[in-house]
Formats: structure tokens, C-alpha cells, sequence
């Protein structure tokens, strides 16, 4: 089998400078000092070497490009990458390159490479045991877990076991240095298409008590095209001593807002209280169950194909690439 390696930097491939950890280390250099043993052919292509919190859609699409242009010369692609955007880009991955018939997989750590005690190699000898399968997709692996990658959602900021897989099955696991398979992904079978067309300026609001509509009368005088907002639990917009229902109401024929929720799990559902049928009834899209990160760079995607909102709404409320099972 012939295999892709392509660096994003991150801190797996990071080292001890003056002022903390930087990504100085080639994707050639992360597998050789990880001292996992591969007995497949791997050619490597650093892309970029930066940390994750630096990564803008611009560079989504370089990658997506570089995917789809070499998948057809591969048996399966591996990227390391920071975690901290790990799962957007896993995200848009799924949204930009459609079809794919190889394994894609998307790991990093949250220990340096070169630190002792790294999870480093155990992220990428999960990574590549996954590649040998050919199960065609865009995966995470992280913590000896495989994860659809638009399913998958950054939930610790210091723990190795920083990703789980958000109200959906975890896809494999290692076990005994081998990969179980525990769910196929049910993905709709289609052509491989790049499609990176897309619109950054999507804003993302915390419902807290107090927030005012003014901010997203503001945020759409400065050119945002979508909003999303984070609420409470199941759903709902406040309108109690509050304008915010209201502004809602006025704006979301003109550009689409779009509701999922703080909590990990379980997603929003917007008919269950008075105060989600009323979101509903505002304009409101609901998220359904998808993963925060899936949920922006989906509007994001779609933005770059329409601004109707009325079509925006029945793109929300599609599963596309497997981020979806159900709305309401």
C-alpha cells in the first residue's frame, strides 16, 4: 500500500523554544521519531508547519485541493495537525472533498512529539493500522479511537483523550495494536467532487441572559452573512425584557440564523418548549444534532453556494456528508 503524509503542524509536531512551543518539525521528521514501524510506501508533503489556532478557511481549502488532486495516487492520506482547529478542518474536509473512496485521517497530540510521555504514537499507529482498512471517508483519530470527522468535536483542552465523537458511533478502535471495526459509516455514495466554494464571515453568539439584538443588528451592518447561536439546552430564544426574538424576527428573512446548543450532547430541538416554537416561528434554523464545529463550517459551505435563506434553511436541515441524523 502506497500512503500520503501530510503536515499542518500542530503540536505534535512542536518544539521547546524561548517563548513556548512551536511547530518546527517536518511531517518526515514526526514518523521518524515516533519510531513506528511502516512497512508501506509513505511519501510526505508539509503543506504547512503552524499551530492550529492560526488556521484560517483560506487554508481548508489548500487542503482540500491537495486531497482531491492526489487521492487517486494513494491507498489512503494521514494529516497531523493542531488540535485546537482539528475538528473544523475534519468538518469542512467532509463539505469540500465529497466522495472520497480512500481513508483520510486527521491526527495530532496534546503532548509534543519530542516530550516524554507523548500520545503521539499511539494517534498515529491508530491513524495509519486505519489507513490499511480503505475505508473511504473523512476520519479523526485520536486517543486509539477512529471518528467520522464530521462528527467529531474537541471536548478537553488538556486531556489526551481531548475528541470524542459527538451523537454518533465512534467508527474503530485499537485494540491489542489492532483496528477494530465497530461502525461503518451509512454515507451517501457519490462521485468525488471538490467543491470548496464557501463564506468565512459567519458569526457565532453564547446565548447568556442580558444579550441585546443590538449585536446582531450590528453584526449584519459589518457584512456578516450568517449567524449562529449558541442557546440553552434543547432551544429557545429569550423574549422576556429581551429584544432579542424580536431582532430575530426582523432579520432572519434576509439572512439566515441559525440555533444549536452549549450542551455536547443530544442537540436542539425546537418543538419541545414554548420558547423553541417560538424561535421557530422567528425564522430560527435548528442545528438538529450536529457538532458545533460541523454546524459552522456547514453554513459556511453553503453561504458559498447560496444566500437565499429559504434554501439555506433546507440545506441545514439535509444530512450532506453524514453530520446530521436528525432536525426538529
Amino acid at each position: 500500500m502506497k500512503f500520503l503524509m501530510i503536515g499542518m503542524g500542530g503540536t505534535i509536531a512542536s518544539v521547546k523554544g524561548s517563548e513556548g512551543y512551536e511547530s518546527v518539525l517536518s511531517a518526515e521528521d514526526i514518523l521518524k521519531i515516533s519510531r513506528i514501524k511502516v512497512e508501506h510506501e509513505i511519501e510526505f508533503l508539509d503543506l504547512m508547519n503552524i499551530d492550529s489556532t492560526l488556521i484560517q478557511p483560506s487554508d481548508w481549502v489548500k487542503l482540500a485541493k491537495e486531497i482531491y488532486k492526489r487521492s487517486s495516487e494513494f491507498d489512503g492520506i494521514l494529516v497531523t495537525h493542531g488540535t485546537d482547529t482539528l475538528a473544523y478542518t475534519a468538518s469542512m474536509l467532509s463539505f469540500m472533498v465529497r466522495g472520497i473512496s480512500i481513508p483520510v485521517v486527521i491526527t495530532g497530540s496534546m503532548i509534543p512529539l519530542t516530550e516524554r510521555n507523548s500520545d503521539a504514537p499511539l494517534n498515529l499507529l491508530t491513524s495509519i493500522k486505519f489507513l490499511e482498512k480503505g475505508i473511504g471517508g473523512i476520519f479523526v483519530s485520536f486517543n486509539g479511537k477512529i471518528m467520522l470527522g464530521v462528527r467529531t468535536s474537541k471536548v478537553r483542552t488538556m486531556s489526551k483523550d481531548a475528541f470524542e465523537s459527538i451523537n454518533y458511533p465512534v467508527i474503530a478502535k485499537l485494540e491489542n495494536n489492532e483496528i477494530k471495526i465497530l461502525h461503518k459509516p451509512n454515507l451517501t455514495i457519490s462521485d468525488l467532487t471538490l467543491d470548496t466554494r464557501h463564506e468565512p464571515k459567519v458569526l457565532v453568539l453564547k446565548l447568556i441572559p442580558g444579550l441585546s439584538g443590538d449585536i446582531i443588528s450590528k453584526a449584519i451592518e459589518v457584512g456578516y452573512k450568517g449567524i449562529i447561536i449558541e442557546g440553552y439546552g434543547a432551544g429557545g430564544i429569550p423574549y422576556r425584557n429581551s429584544d432579542l426574538l424580536e431582532t430575530i424576527s426582523e432579520v432572519s428573512t434576509t439572512v439566515p440564523v441559525v440555533m444549536t446548543t452549549q450542551a455536547v450532547y443530544d442537540g436542539v430541538d425546537l418543538m419541545r418548549y414554548k420558547v423553541g416554537r417560538m424561535a421557530l416561528r422567528a425564522g430560527i434554523i435548528p442545528a438538529g444534532d450536529m457538532t458545533k464545529e460541523a454546524t459552522v463550517t456547514k453554513l459556511m459551505w453553503i453561504l458559498g453556494h447560496t444566500r437565499k435563506v429559504e434554501e439555506v434553511r433546507e440545506l441545514m436541515r439535509k444530512n450532506i456528508a453524514g453530520e446530521l441524523t436528525r432536525v426538529s
